[in-house]
């Protein structure tokens, strides 16, 4: 069972902290433990009691309406709620839940139904995207447990690769040739494999080499195929102390390649991008570049 601190409840519910306090307080429906130096710590079962009480504000409900609900009562409100359209947070919290309980039934219908309702690749930016942002923090900072974040990543890795698999193999007038990989050790592969849906959806060339490529392995490749983009995404591999020896040694590598990088270790982290450098910000950055 994973612990969470009270700023971690907000990150993930978007409830204030303060506000936290004020419902302990109040109403008593929450009951966090306390550490022996009185701060408050909260398991998996008050994550999702906060989680369905903003999914249920979210919705008209006062909370002093909810505190009077039975556990029972609720559940019945949030699945009845959970039954209509719903909005991209409320979308969020509930794949929070499915993340915490590791429910691929939840997880299946809550992806399902956006891709029938909005379209696969609105669905990744608009609810995948910030969901997976808004865990990020918590990964890091250990509130979430390898199982949880294993179970959610591969479920959407699994949806992104069928999404792949149903683009038309056919080239637009013009289409670029883009090249992308993983550094050698970097395995967190979802942002690459969306990428490689967006471009292809555009209609352009992918050459898709994947995670923890050596770097004399990318050499051989862009020698084969010169390609006009290379891609790459960077959460943790090369460091934050060697990321930005990397991007000179690529840029010089590759004079004749636009190099795209996206990650944690790339993204507003002050990196001195040489002129055929590019640091994409966002999925929306690479959608403009794929577009054109």
């Amino acid at each position: 069972m994973s612990s969470y601190s009270i700023k971690d409840l907000e990150h993930l519910s978007g409830i204030k902290a303060h506000t936290l306090r004020i419902w302990e307080q109040r109403y008593n429906i929450i009951c966090p433990q306390r550490t022996d130096t009185n701060i408050r710590t909260y398991d998996d079962q008050d994550l999702k009691l906060v989680l369905n009480i903003s999914l249920l504000k979210d919705h008209g409900y006062k909370i002093s309406e909810i505190a009077r609900m039975t556990q029972v009562e609720m559940h019945k409100e949030v699945v009845d709620i959970s039954e209509q359209q719903l909005n991209y947070p409320d979308q969020i919290h509930a794949l929070t839940i499915s993340m915490l309980d590791l429910d691929e039934d939840r997880f299946e219908k809550i992806v399902n139904t956006n891709i029938l309702q909005f379209g696969f690749e609105n669905m990744m930016v608009n609810i995948i995207y910030p969901f997976l942002s808004r865990i990020g923090t918590l990964w890091m900072t250990g509130s979430i447990g390898p199982a949880q974040e294993h179970f959610i990543t591969n479920l959407i890795r699994q949806k992104i690769i069928v999404a792949i698999d149903g683009q038309l193999n056919r080239m637009r007038p013009g289409a670029k040739k883009f090249l992308l990989y993983l550094p050698e050790g970097e395995l967190h592969e979802i942002s690459l494999l969306f990428a490689d849906y967006i471009i292809r959806s555009r209609q352009h060339k992918v050459i898709y080499l994947g995670q923890s490529l050596p770097f004399n392995e990318l050499i051989f490749a862009y020698d084969i195929h010169k390609p006009d983009y290379i891609f790459s995404a960077i959460t943790s591999v090369p460091s934050s102390d060697e990321i930005q020896q990397y991007v000179y040694k690529l840029s010089s590598q590759f004079p004749d390649s636009q190099i795209l990088l996206t990650g944690y270790h790339v993204v507003g982290q002050d990196i001195d991008a040489p002129e055929n450098v590019g640091i994409i910000s966002n999925v929306r950055d690479l959608v403009q570049i794929a577009s054109v």
